[in-house]
């Protein structure tokens, strides 16, 4: 079976009216959201799809280095295959983590040529669902983030994240409205990446120790990124205080930062996304490291719908001991609202995805077991720009967002 061409196609949904948000520490626009569908087509006519980060440098990276290298080679051994890439090419590290993004769409065509899940081909399924938590929440009052939080659990999901920067005291405040809204049993993520991107306003390191104190008596899931990715000792520090369990690896630029996150003692959840890190090869060897520490895993999911499936055929592969959660980004529908629509997310796949009781099912159906809807393509076709812009008070200045972490200054 021979490869015969890889494509990256972005795509983007644009706001019909762009959305303005204040924050504690100046605004932020959104005015769009992106999105990748990598199509690989074999000589037989056979295809296989997986998502990737909307990005044009990741794009470009996929379309000029890695798609000409895959073409007329033969699909059989992936792994091999990644080797001889690694090998022939010697990729900088952005295009060898792409490289891991275009493998789920090299197993999703392996897996339909061979008439199994992918999860199959990852080392086998031992469960055929995966706990997700709903994912919502930008920049909006305590009792907003309760009533998103209360619908959240009213939808069967078993907890809510929500992205707090209003402040300490409106911070804890929101915690305490969400947990008034919720009751007890029902689990509450704080996703603090805000607090380290507001200049002069973030949060020090005493505020988030205090702040961090007065949201564990509500007794959080965890508290993710309060403090810079990169510095693993403070980490440590704030989790040797037990206030709350923490969570943090989304931003991660290597497996060696992941390895010493994991054996440093620096959380108690390890994340990573599929998409942006590594693909499946990177989340396998760091299952294998969050078991021997004793830790839980979640995916960071925050795209398209083709990102959970993709995401959830590799967690099924594990007990739930080991890989717990799977983000579900809850988009904005008709009659239910919550933080803004992203149509394109669901319309990718020609039939929704099947949650119950708050557990995604992950189907047994050849590949990824979806089905893609080609139609995206033309209809969210790519609009170039940044998706996002923050303008901060202190220092005053103004920067770009493209991807999903890649932030650019455009003045100060």
């Amino acid at each position: 079976m021979r490869i015969r061409s890889v494509q990256a196609h972005l795509l983007s949904y644009v706001f019909p009216q762009a959305i303005e948000l204040s924050f504690h520490g100046g605004t932020r626009q959104i005015l769009k959201r992106d999105a990748m569908l990598i199509r690989v087509e074999t000589e037989n006519g056979l295809v296989g799809y997986g998502p990737g980060p909307g990005s044009e440098d990741a794009g470009h990276r996929i379309n000029t280095t890695i798609a000409p290298w895959l073409v007329g080679r033969l699909l059989g051994d992936i792994d091999a295959l990644r080797v001889q890439f690694q090998q022939a090419v010697r990729p900088d590290p952005l295009t060898a983590k792409l490289y891991g993004t275009v493998e789920v769409a090299l197993y999703d065509l392996f897996g339909k040529a061979q008439g199994l899940p992918v999860s199959e081909l990852l080392g086998g399924r031992i469960r055929d669902r995966i706990k997700c938590y709903g994912s919502a929440g930008m920049y909006q009052s305590p009792e907003g983030y309760a009533a998103e939080a209360a619908l959240c659990q009213q939808l069967g999901f078993p907890a809510y994240k929500m992205r707090p920067a209003a402040g300490p005291e409106a911070d804890v405040a929101a915690v305490k409205a969400m947990r008034a809204a919720t009751g007890p049993e029902f689990g509450i993520m704080v996703d603090a990446h805000a607090w380290w991107r507001m200049g002069d306003r973030s949060y020090s390191p005493e505020t988030i120790h205090r702040v961090a104190e007065q949201m564990g008596q509500y007794e959080l899931t965890w508290l993710e990124e309060p403090l810079p990715p990169a510095d693993h000792a403070a980490y440590r520090t704030l989790r040797d205080a037990a206030f709350v369990p923490l969570a943090s690896g989304e931003h991660e630029p290597s497996q060696d930062g992941f390895l010493d996150l994991i054996e440093g003692g620096c959380v108690d959840y390890v994340q990573m996304d599929v998409v942006c890190q590594g693909g499946y090869a990177q989340g396998r060897r760091i299952f294998d490291a969050v078991e021997h520490e004793g830790l839980r895993f979640a995916f960071h999911a925050w795209g398209s719908d083709l990102e959970l499936i993709a995401a959830a055929q590799l967690g099924v592969c594990w007990p739930e001991q080991v890989v717990e959660w799977l983000e579900f980004p809850l988009y904005s529908q008709p009659g239910r609202k919550f933080m803004y629509e992203f149509p394109l997310s669901t319309e990718m796949l020609r039939e929704p995805l099947i949650i119950e009781a708050g557990e995604l099912i992950v189907p047994r159906s050849p590949g990824l077991g979806v089905e893609i809807d080609e139609r995206v393509i033309e209809k969210f076709a790519w609009v170039p720009g940044p998706w996002s812009y923050f303008t901060l008070l202190s220092p005053p200045g103004r920067f770009a967002v493209t991807g999903d972490h890649a932030v650019t200054g455009l003045d100060r």
